[in-house]
């Protein structure tokens, strides 16, 4: 058994995990339909005006605005209508002195004409006739060509994260495909002699894998893309090539052997290879968690216990994956309310304390490190920060909502 040396305070964690991050600089083509979510790479610069075309931006009739002069329910103007325009069409005639053309909404503005009087402000007296109730303006009721795009305007830029708006604005200019960054490919790793794949007949002593199915469930709703690679056993040359195996890609989250075991050896197969940053962080769930590097590779050691596991993805895995993927920075949803009963907390580590949200009252969920319940029967968590040992039934808490 090794005990640990000491843990280290959550911000200093934190800090040393960002100080090791490096965006990812590999790009590649999507279509434009599958870029929502992803984070463009190079500026975009429009081709051509949107719209193309001035067009009418109501149902009516497209005229001169000088000819509306005046133009009132008391006192209208007669124009004389020379001919219909409908979306997709343009029209063959000009608008003269004293004539409009009906216009659908979204049909090009026909030559001659400046401004639309909507229907609601016309009456059709016969076939060719109209009259006008209400004056209008030059380009009143008018989107002229270029008002939303303009040619050679750059319309988003490098580092934009794609919202279907932004997706929007890509197919306005025609796009088809659109370079973004790369995903970050994750390797999973799970490792010890006890762990085996759902699905398989389980042995006296075995247990199924959990950590594999919940650290790739948060790599892939984090902008990377998840990779699992089997199952490595307890000893130094399996996992030497496992580790080996993982790291054709871009990082390595593994979960298990980071504790102070006799079998906890993938720690000693990081050192060999690479600089162990981190080992030991005052949280609780979690504190068996370790941060690595080989290389330019970084590395995720996450506990065995599933809660453990999967808590400090949520806290420590998630932010870092985002910023090495270029995501903004995730949205937190937060709640207060009051506590439903006492809780305890070691006050010498940060406690990561899991709730459900039930009656608007706090209800403690957090069983063990090693129960999956305790987070998959929460709705999310709240902080205990050190030096705090407990709190009491009734006291408000801020609920960090997963």
């Amino acid at each position: 058994m090794r005990p640990f040396e000491g843990t280290m305070p959550l911000t200093e964690a934190r800090a040393i995990i960002d100080t090791a991050i490096a965006p990812i600089d590999r790009v590649e083509n999507v279509r434009v339909q599958e870029a929502n979510g992803r984070v463009l790479a190079r500026d975009v610069a429009a081709g051509a005006d949107v719209p193309p075309f001035s067009r009418a931006a109501m149902d009516g009739y497209a005229v001169r605005a000088a000819d509306t002069t005046g133009a009132s329910r008391q006192s209208p103007v007669t124009l004389r209508c020379v001919g219909q325009t409908f979306t997709g069409q343009v029209s063959s005639r000009s608008v003269g002195p004293g004539e409009c053309i009906e216009v659908a909404t979204g049909a090009p503005l026909p030559p001659g004409a400046d401004a639309v009087v909507i229907v609601e402000e016309t009456e059709s007296t016969d076939a060719t006739a109209v009259r006008i109730f209400s004056p209008v303006q030059p380009q009143q009721n008018v989107g002229r060509q270029g008002a939303d795009i303009s040619r050679g305007q750059t319309v988003l830029t490098a580092g934009t994260f794609l919202n279907p708006a932004r997706t929007g604005a890509l197919s306005a200019l025609g796009l088809t495909t659109v370079e973004v960054f790369a995903k970050p490919r994750v390797a999973i790793l799970s490792t010890g002699d006890e762990i085996v794949d759902p699905g398989t007949p389980l042995a006296p002593g075995q247990i199924y894998d959990i950590n594999k199915v919940t650290l790739s469930a948060v790599v892939n709703e984090h902008g990377g893309i998840a990779v699992p690679y089997r199952t490595a056993v307890d000893t130094i040359e399996d996992l030497s090539n496992a580790v080996d195996a993982c790291l054709a890609e871009d990082l390595l989250v593994f979960s298990g052997g980071s504790s102070v075991g006799r079998r906890d050896l993938i720690l000693d197969v990081i050192v060999t290879k690479g600089d162990v940053l981190f080992h030991g962080i005052a949280v609780k769930p979690g504190k068996p968690t370790a941060f690595g590097r080989i290389g330019r590779k970084l590395v995720f050691g996450m506990p065995g216990y599933p809660t453990s596991c999967l808590s400090n993805a949520y806290i420590l895995l998630a932010p870092a994956l985002r910023r090495i993927a270029r995501l903004p920075v995730q949205a937190t949803r937060s709640l207060k309310t009051p506590l439903a009963g006492r809780i305890t907390s070691v006050s010498d580590r940060h406690q990561f304390y899991t709730v459900r949200v039930e009656n608007g009252q706090a209800v403690p969920a957090f069983k063990a490190s090693g129960d999956i319940t305790s987070m998959s029967q929460a709705d999310g968590y709240i902080e205990v920060p050190v030096g705090v040992g407990s709190l009491d039934k009734g006291e408000l808490v801020e609920v960090t909502l997963f």
